[in-house]
């Protein structure tokens, strides 16, 4: 099967070589990255590092950079997709394990869940209202949509071909809620999510959004609750819950 790695990247000069040197030596075929027109030489290190490059011109923001990540992983044919963010906030060297249960049929969808306890997240950096928003809205997702996950926040994800040609993700948000998004979409078409314990990483370097903007998607995600409890009930149709592509 082809496994491909995508690094939605902004101004990630400083992490990308360390995140990239940390997948470990043939467990992927290729490793993509899309730069969001970052301000510093993310797209020079990269190139340095012989990544396939896609630049936007514009900044499309982190929903839409990962739009672009997995339309070209999928036209290069990818089986397996794992997206990495290349600011060393996740730890690639634990990309084996994050494909394992998708490679053996296991799960179309593995994520990488920061939360093994409290005090992992914390010692590892986590701000503490982050944490707190993480839990609460977490809780949430998990009685709304019937789920027992650690953690749904996370960007350490592997994605099989299967999922990714399914669900609607060009109707997504351009925003940080994308995420969200996703794994709801895994929930309303039946797809089965598995997850693996990662380290938590925050230092000045990795990208983080501030207190502003973490409550703008933790309405968001609130948002996105709402949508699928309305579809649920068969109220409305929205355009990110209905399937596509070769499934039609």
């Amino acid at each position: 099967m082809k496994i491909i790695v995508v690094m939605p990247a902004y101004n990630a000069e400083k992490t990308v070589e360390k995140t990239y040197r940390d997948i470990p030596q043939g467990v992927v075929d290729e490793v993509i990255l899309v730069d969001d027109n970052s301000h510093d030489n993310t797209v020079k290190v990269a190139r340095e590092l012989g990544l396939i490059v896609i630049e936007h011109l514009q900044n499309r923001g982190y929903g839409g950079n990962q739009k672009t990540c997995y339309k070209e992983a999928l036209s290069r044919g990818a089986d397996v997709v794992v997206m990495i963010h290349p600011d060393y906030q996740y730890d690639s060297r634990l990309t084996p394990k994050l494909i394992e249960p998708i490679l053996k049929g296991i799960a179309d969808i593995v994520i990488g869940s920061r939360i093994r306890t409290r005090q992992d997240a914390l010692s590892g950096g986590m701000p503490f209202y982050k944490y707190l928003g993480n839990r609460f809205l977490t809780l949430i997702e998990n009685i709304v949509m019937g789920q027992n996950l650690s953690e749904f926040h996370t960007g350490f994800r592997a994605y099989s071909r299967r999922f990714l040609e399914t669900i609607p993700f060009e109707h997504n948000s351009e925003d940080f809620v994308f995420d969200t998004e996703v794994l709801v979409q895994a929930v309303v078409f039946g797809f089965k999510i598995a997850e693996i314990p990662v380290p938590t990483r925050y230092f000045p370097e990795a990208s983080s959004i501030n207190f502003r903007r973490s409550v703008t998607y933790g309405i968001a995600t609130l948002w996105t609750l709402v949508k699928y409890i309305l579809h649920k009930a068969g109220l409305v149709k929205w355009k990110i819950f209905t399937r596509c592509g070769k499934n039609e």
